[in-house]
């Protein structure tokens, strides 16, 4: 059998080589830190997508919720003037305000004058843990404060990516760069649910080695606040504080009785009800919510 041509064989192997180089990732590219102040970790392609406008609130809308905004907002004012501080997780009940917090305290730290934005919020998907060391590899050397951001952490059974997160935060070579804090929000204590650790417990040879895996990962975190249901007294604060600072003018005994139907009708009393219904209100008023002041 003849063999074809060197000329061939040639051509072949370029557009072998030329497609590869198509599939392959794109050489990660310093980022533009300057061009916003909070970006979105694209796992896929190895970059950091700037965000034009932050969806949260602003610090004083948060209530019922002092004690742990007080310890957040200080541990993150330590860290952005390079003292030391702690990585934070924020645990507990939905709608109460947990990613709330974490964005709202990095708006107010950043507007200090002596932070002058040097702060900035990195948002990191759930799904996209395993790339947090590349990720931490590329804000190592920036001349910026990075908080790294994951809302809703959470692992099931069978998913070991939480190796990768325990390695990037304390436990690597290199460890967590000293101008990077990792942030992230569950309703989770231990990031595990229970059926799973208690599986662990009696299927492993060694029981409480096993455990001891699990919740070693939680123990990376030196912050731990805990948000819980909310009192009514805290959810008709929250309606109110809404209200006025949009300015939304109806009778206060109104606002009160409708805002406890509505959380009746949902059966929960939280800071995202009372948002749902202060959009509501606001609908029924036909005024935009523009802030006032």
């Amino acid at each position: 059998m003849s063999q074809p041509p060197l000329q061939s064989q040639a051509d072949l192997l370029t557009r072998i080589a030329e497609a590869l180089e198509r599939l392959a990732p794109p050489h990660p590219t310093t980022p533009n830190f300057d061009a916003a102040e909070a970006f979105v970790w694209r796992a896929e392609r190895g970059t950091l997508a700037p965000v034009s406008h932050v969806n949260r609130i602003d610090l004083s809308l948060l209530r019922g919720v002092d004690r742990v905004r007080d310890l957040l907002v200080e541990n993150t004012e330590r860290f952005a003037r390079g003292l030391p501080a702690n990585n934070a997780l924020l645990w507990g009940a939905r709608g109460m305000g947990k990613s709330s917090l974490v964005k709202a305290a990095h708006a107010a730290i950043n507007r200090q004058a002596a932070v002058g934005g040097r702060l900035k919020l990195v948002e990191i998907h759930r799904e996209d843990i395993e790339g947090l060391p590349a990720l931490m590899g590329l804000l190592r050397e920036a001349p910026f404060r990075f908080i790294v951001f994951c809302d809703d952490l959470s692992f099931d059974a069978g998913d070991a990516s939480y190796k990768s997160l325990k390695a990037a935060l304390e436990g690597g070579v290199e460890g967590r760069p000293a101008n990077v804090l990792f942030y992230a929000t569950s309703n989770r204590r231990h990031l595990m649910p229970r059926d799973m650790m208690e599986n662990e417990r009696g299927s492993a040879i060694n029981p409480g080695e096993a455990v001891e895996e699990k919740v070693s990962l939680s123990d990376r975190f030196g912050l731990w606040l805990g948000f819980h249901h909310c009192s009514q007294d805290d959810y008709l604060a929250m309606v109110h504080g809404y209200a006025k600072h949009y300015g939304l003018e109806a009778p206060a005994d109104e606002i009160e009785a409708q805002a406890l139907e509505w959380a009746t009708t949902r059966g929960s009393r939280s800071g995202r009800t009372a948002w749902q219904f202060l959009q509501d209100l606001a609908g029924r008023l036909g005024k935009p919510l523009v802030a006032i002041g």
